[in-house]
């Protein structure tokens, strides 16, 4: 299956909770029109990951990165001049391979949109 992994810099803030609600809104259709699966990453701890998670009554999955390994796995770039995690999407086609690479901060919003534009490209 497809993958889109999106890593965020924290949950509850306004940035990530405006791009979990975009995802959210779009899951049903982007598990249903390109078989994709989409987990998001950041360096909190689990427990705050079921805080947020349960906030917005999530349909997909968060992951808890605390040391930060899977952020450096995926060479990740750190954001505002290095002071803030990055916010960016990968989308790995069903071999696993990167198709698309989506850096954008500011526009949490744009995420699923262009992680959409991906899958249509598979």
């Amino acid at each position: 299956k497809p993958l889109v992994v999106y890593f965020y810099p924290a949950g509850s803030t306004s940035g990530s909770m405006v791009q979990a609600k975009a995802i959210q809104e779009e899951i049903q259709s982007i598990r249903r029109q390109y078989k994709a699966v989409v987990v998001g990453i950041s360096g909190q701890g689990a427990e705050a990951k079921q805080k947020f998670a349960s906030e917005l009554g999530f349909d997909f999955s968060i992951l808890a990165d605390e040391g930060d390994a899977v952020r450096e796995s995926f060479s990740v770039p750190k954001a505002a001049l290095g002071f803030l995690p990055g916010r960016v999407t990968y989308v790995l086609d069903k071999d696993g391979v990167c198709t698309s690479v989506y850096n954008n901060l500011a526009d949490a919003a744009s995420h699923i949109d262009a992680a959409k534009d991906a899958l249509k490209e598979m």
